[in-house]
């Protein structure tokens, strides 16, 4: 995997913050993800579904999350949504992976990539217990 440096905010912007109080790194851009589709978790007022937790897909979060009504599999070129694979990072939102969590099918979380935002639904320590290891 490529590492890319975080990104610098616009001038007097504070810096986003991850889950482990450094700079926010990137979590996808191929697929292209964030809710501002640069890459990012971010977030904002716009953001109401607060997607903010960089997640690894898994088979079985796909097929949890189609069943709950958010289809994140197929293709919508009208959005310019490629539709998701297991193995393919994505920042969720951060309600939807605390649910997942709790029925056992939450996938593992990019804590280096997660907005610190996501404390604000998810407890940290839930997060690190489903961290991808040595991301």
């Amino acid at each position: 995997m490529i590492a890319i440096p975080p990104r610098e905010p616009p001038p007097g912007r504070r810096p986003d913050r991850n889950v482990l109080g450094g700079p926010l790194i990137p979590c996808s851009h191929e697929p292209l993800t964030g809710f501002f589709r640069d890459g990012c978790c971010r977030t904002g007022q716009a953001d109401e579904g607060v997607h903010t937790v960089c997640s690894v897909m898994t088979a079985d979060f796909l097929e949890f999350t189609v069943a709950a009504g958010n289809d994140l599999v197929t293709p919508r070129p009208e959005w310019n949504f490629p539709g998701l694979v297991a193995g393919d990072r994505w920042c969720l939102c951060a309600a939807r992976w605390l649910e997942a969590a709790r029925a056992g099918r939450a996938p593992p979380v990019v804590l280096e990539a997660t907005h610190e935002k996501s404390l604000d639904v998810v407890p940290f320590e839930l997060l690190r217990k489903n961290a991808v290891p040595g991301a």
